[in-house]
């Protein structure tokens, strides 16, 4: 029984219903990192009708295709009644599977769908050919295969010529926006400060299952200290599971790689040499398991003048939850697993919490152009902007640009503190717009996004063009 409130997903759950108004049947592709809700949300739409769910074992060096095959029996005889059986052929299972299926409204889900189908070469084949063949005959059915391996998903189904013309609907469940964050932690009565709240979502990012682990009877740090520092805590393990589980024998590399970006942003070149790695096509490959399965984003800068793209880019860890262990969990785990570390708040942890803001502003970033008063259709081009040092030009690296078709750059500093935010944010921001290469007839405005506010001084100064504080994020 699922007790925590189910929030947000509002236009993921409208694109399912939409599919419930078709006169065929229809195969959906949903994918996203581990504990990102993607089965919730299916089970939510699946509710009040005939639903039938099959997961695939988790991966380990002896479970076989026949033992996929046999746990596929098992929960087909415990959703279904049919006997038990062991079968050398994934095409026997799903016959039997479309007879239980052919007619009224079906909701079907293969969960795990890599796990189940990577040990046997023919799987896909044969699933396309059971689509074909049967499910399909049912007008009302609707087949969702889920996974968390989304780059496996991407290059054996999305990719795949066996299912062109097949999918037409391809999901991709990302992190709960800062407004849901909001409303899942006071579903689960964790109704503190704003601050609180950030410390909370600095670890878990806009994760669904990290923020229902949440303790409302605890403070943030409390929380975290339980969750984190703790033998026995549930994230103290989770890191594991993400690289071993998703990534098999790619995990060490991938693992690096974001070991590497953990430190900040960096170029490809950066992360080559940090690997020790020739800059081939494989890192790329890598690289791209990570963007896909939403752990690491490629910010692109761009040329102001033109508005156009530039062939420069920056990596970014965009998930919190794995810079925060691999700073402060990963290097006390020995004293965690022997139940001897015990602090309650973490030395000098508040230096990690910049980043972990950035990322919760950038991943939230349509917010941020609501509260500007920004239309999309305005915008040219946006990321975290940095410029290299030529002999013309200073280095320069701003924490969020956006730039309109109007002429006007939004030059936003995001800058996390426990206190109001002193005069000393002014000049700093005065500096880094002083090394914009800036074309002609074009306006900076200066805005300030931050979680407690700025001083008096900094109100009657007046520079910025707009002080948004975090809590605007969450009621947006």
């Amino acid at each position: 029984m699922i007790n925590t409130p189910f929030v947000g997903r509002e236009y993921e759950f409208s694109l399912l219903k939409d599919l419930l108004l078709k006169k065929v049947a229809s195969l959906v592709v949903i994918r996203g990192r581990r504990r990102i809700g993607k089965s919730r949300l299916i089970q939510e739409f699946a509710k009040n009708k005939k639903f039938y769910t099959f997961s695939g074992l988790p991966p380990t060096k002896k479970t076989t295709a026949q033992a996929q095959r046999d746990e596929f029996s098992r929960q087909l005889n415990a959703q279904t009644g049919l006997p038990e059986v062991k079968v050398d052929d994934w095409s026997k299972l799903f016959l039997l599977l479309s007879e239980k299926v052919k007619q009224d409204q079906v909701i079907l889900l293969f969960d795990e769908i890599s796990w189940m189908g990577s040990k046997d070469p023919d799987f896909l084949g044969k699933l396309k050919n059971a689509w074909d063949l049967h499910f399909k005959e049912n007008p009302k059915l609707i087949l969702i295969l889920c996974g968390s391996v989304s780059s496996w998903i991407n290059k054996n189904i999305i990719s795949s010529t066996g299912f062109f013309g097949r999918i037409p609907l391809k999901l991709t469940i990302d992190e709960l926006p800062l407004k849901d964050c909001n409303a899942l932690l006071e579903g689960v009565g964790f109704n503190r400060s704003s601050l609180e709240k950030f410390m909370i979502l600095s670890v878990t990012g806009g994760v669904p299952w990290y923020l229902e682990l949440v303790n409302p009877a605890y403070s943030a740090i409390e929380n975290i200290k339980k969750l984190c520092f703790e033998k026995n805590g549930y994230l103290v393990d989770e890191f594991k599971f993400i690289f071993n589980d998703l990534y098999g024998r790619r995990g060490k590399i991938c693992q690096k790689i974001v070991e590497c970006l953990a430190q900040g942003a960096a170029e490809y070149s950066h992360i080559a040499s940090f690997l020790h790695y020739p800059k081939s096509g494989s890192l790329s490959d890598y690289l791209e398991d990570l963007l896909i399965s939403g752990f690491i984003s490629r910010d692109y800068t761009w040329l102001l003048k033109e508005g156009r793209s530039s062939r420069l880019s920056q990596f970014r860890l965009k998930d919190n939850y794995l810079r925060f262990y691999l700073k402060y969990i990963a290097p006390r785990l020995d004293g965690i697993k022997r139940a001897e570390f015990s602090e309650a708040l973490l030395p000098n942890w508040e230096s990690i919490l910049g980043l972990q803001f950035e990322n919760l502003v950038l991943n939230n970033r349509q917010y941020l152009h609501q509260l500007l008063g920004i239309k999309h259709e305005e915008i040219v081009a946006d990321n975290p902007f940095f410029q290299r040092q030529t002999l013309k030009n200073q280095g320069c690296q701003i924490d969020y640009l956006i730039q309109t078709r109007h002429n006007t750059l939004f030059v936003c500093e995001i800058k996390f503190s426990k206190k109001e935010i002193g005069t000393e944010v002014i000049r700093e921001v005065k500096e880094k717009i002083s090394t914009l290469s800036l074309p002609r007839r074009f306006a900076c405005l200066p805005v300030l996004i931050c979680v407690n506010g700025v001083s008096e001084e900094v109100k009657e100064v007046d520079y910025f063009f707009k002080v948004i504080d975090f809590s605007q994020f969450q009621e947006t």
